[in-house]
């Protein structure tokens, strides 16, 4: 047989191995080797945990009270009315009482443009000093207690057109006043 011969001989035969190769079903994989379940752990089973209960901020007391109307004061005067300590009373004192910690009273007296700086800032203190006096009898003697005298500084009415000294008087009324603020906790 020549080289060429068994050549041909050999590729035939290799053709052959592939064709019946290709009939043939393959071979199955082989089954994976069967898992061992972990063991147990001992540690302890997880818990629910409830959400942080929220923090609801503190009640507070805070309170701004204007005397006005009948409760401001006379001209020239840092007398307290009877309108003005019934409203003291009944918004200041009463709010207090429901206070379980006072942080802060401030008191501001306020006076009308009428008359020099000088007397209406004296004025205006003297105005606050009288409500702060009226507070402490009443009970807000160991609150912190702040007065401050705006005098002419802050008006609530102007009255520009008013040319009778007694009507500008009347009509300047609103300006004669005091602001009590309060900030502390509820109970």
């Amino acid at each position: 047989m020549s080289t060429e011969q068994a050549l041909k001989s050999f590729i035939a035969a290799g053709l052959l191995v592939l064709a019946g190769c290709a009939s043939q079903a393959p071979a199955p994989a082989p089954a994976p080797a069967p898992r061992s379940e972990p063991a147990p752990t001992t540690a302890a089973p997880v818990q629910q945990v409830a959400p942080a209960a929220v923090a609801t901020p503190a009640k507070r007391c805070d309170a701004t009270v204007t005397l006005t109307n009948n409760e401001t004061f006379a001209f020239r005067k840092a007398d307290l009315t009877a309108a003005a300590k019934a409203r003291l009373d009944r918004d200041v004192v009463a709010k207090l009482a429901g206070c379980a910690r006072v942080e802060a009273i401030v008191i501001e007296g306020h006076a009308d443009r009428l008359g020099t700086q000088e007397f209406n800032q004296k004025l205006s203190e003297q105005r606050a000093e009288a409500v702060r006096a009226y507070l402490a009898l009443h009970g807000a003697a160991n609150d912190p207690i702040e007065t401050i005298g705006m005098g002419k500084t802050v008006p609530a009415k102007f009255c520009p057109d008013i040319k009778d000294r007694a009507k500008l008087i009347d009509c300047l009324a609103p300006n004669r006043r005091a602001i009590v603020t309060i900030k502390g906790t509820g109970k």
